[in-house]
């Protein structure tokens, strides 16, 4: 008879080493924000999750902001306003930091003892709207940049003021506010203090899709018009060009004066689904496989997106060669690399001249050696984690309720990085447990003595 409890000592275990890997970490109700008509797509209160720095990194910050898509009018705004998307109070009470909010050493060399804060997503324009008024029909606000300021005065008071070093940072829509925001969040700083700016997988281009169409320019001029973002991104942009056509870093990045680090792949999942192949250009569905696994792709399609990387590259070019621009630019089907601890530090993470991800980005920061690297074309890196998706990770028609920020929980993989010293004596215990539990169980099996298991 199989011994039950080894088993269960297995399953506690492998709870201990996931909860090793990372930590949760609770939220935070900016609750006077709400009277400065700062608040979320449903007139909720902004949050963020907060994770105290300790040690030489008590007056150091990063500041993350979560991704998560954008809603273009009334009826996706609507359709994200009672979800977490729209709503602080669908929120969960903690969230898991891993990746570049990792509080560990082992997990994330660099950053682990900063002040680490996750800014949540509740209003769709990548924190860049402001419309004063609220339609008493559909009760929708568009306070975007007014939750921006109401958090970052939030943590200013809590000691960001007195930031040493700083980061702001986040992850698709997230990476994108960061790019949007970089020169403001330098502004709110010290003098004196070292400010820099890390965008992953938010440099999203403007480009044609598989039918012809640049049906992306058209979705961003879309948010830009419904929540009244113009007066609130970057002048240098909008004083050249349609407001809509600055929601694409393309056409700003040269402008930000202050340091900025780019972090995505070439053949961005996201955009690859989103932008060169939506389902508004594919009514017939040829790309559906294709979107969820890049192996499932045919010599055509690869060739479209081949071309997709090239027009990405070029995008790039508008950053010349200042080693104040840093970037980070695989050849992967992935998108948002940082915050997933396979990708972001890992034995296996993706490398680029032998450099992890981690690496590169901190190299950068502390000034130890710029780093500027393009990666070959696919399927030339084998360090990559190219994403799969099941079909219910297919984008809907709109891309608008797409969630990114979720990433690293649906990926099971992420859950099992390099351990800590009190990760690794728990490996080690339940490495002695399994085996003292599964192989009489393996010879059980083998000897035909159980049955119907």
């Amino acid at each position: 008879m199989i011994d039950c409890t080894k088993w269960l000592c297995l399953l506690f275990c492998v709870l201990l080493l996931l909860k090793a890997e990372a930590s949760y970490v609770p939220i935070t109700f900016v609750q006077n924000a709400v009277t400065k008509g700062a608040v979320c797509l449903d007139g909720s209160a902004p949050a963020y999750h907060l994770d105290r720095g300790f040690g030489e990194g008590i007056n150091n910050w990063l500041v993350q902001f979560e991704g998560g898509g954008w809603c273009n009018n009334v009826t996706t705004c609507l359709g994200r306003k009672n979800g977490r998307l729209g709503s602080s109070k669908k929120m969960a009470k903690q969230i898991a930091f891993s990746g570049i909010l990792n509080n560990r050493r082992i997990f994330n060399p660099d950053f682990y003892n900063w002040n680490r804060v996750k800014v949540r997503y509740c209003d769709g324009s990548s924190f860049t709207g402001d419309k004063e008024e609220v339609n008493p029909t559909t009760q929708l606000h568009f306070r975007g940049a007014r939750v921006f300021a109401a958090v970052m005065q939030d943590l200013l008071t809590k000691g960001m003021k007195n930031a040493r070093n700083a980061i702001i940072s986040g992850c698709s829509a997230g990476g994108l506010t960061s790019i949007l925001h970089c020169d403001r969040f330098r502004a709110l700083l010290p003098a004196g203090a070292k400010a820099k700016c890390l965008s992953d997988a938010g440099y999203f281009i403007n480009t044609r899709d598989v039918s012809g169409t640049q049906h992306i320019e058209q979705f961003f001029s879309q948010i830009v018009a419904t929540h009244g973002s113009a007066k609130n991104l970057p002048p240098s942009c909008t004083s050249r060009l349609s407001p809509g056509l600055c929601f694409f870093p393309q056409y700003l990045v040269s402008q930000i004066k202050t340091p900025i680090f780019f972090v995505n792949a070439a053949y961005d999942s996201w955009q690859i689904k989103n932008i060169l192949a939506p389902g508004v250009a594919d009514p017939e569905g040829h790309w559906h496989s294709c979107k969820l696994d890049i192996n499932n792709c045919s010599p055509d399609q690869l060739e479209l997106m081949q071309g997709f990387r090239t027009q990405f590259l070029r995008a790039l070019t508008v950053l010349g060669n200042s080693p104040s621009k840093g970037m980070f630019i695989d050849s992967c089907y992935a998108h948002c690399q940082t915050e997933m601890q396979e990708t972001w530090f890992r034995t296996d993470s993706p490398l680029l001249n032998k450099t992890t991800i981690a690496k590169a980005v901190a190299d950068w920061f502390f000034e130890r050696k710029s780093f500027r690297q393009i990666d070959c074309a696919y399927p030339c890196n084998p360090s990559c984690h190219n994403r799969v998706f099941e079909p219910q990770d297919q984008p809907e028609k709109n891309v608008t309720t797409k969630g990114t920020s979720d990433a690293s929980s649906r990926n099971p993989n992420s859950w099992f990085p390099k351990l800590s010293n009190k990760g690794k004596w728990m490996e080690l215990l339940c490495i002695k447990q399994w085996i003292s539990g599964l192989l009489p169980t393996l010879f059980i099996l083998r000897s035909g003595l159980v049955h119907g298991a």
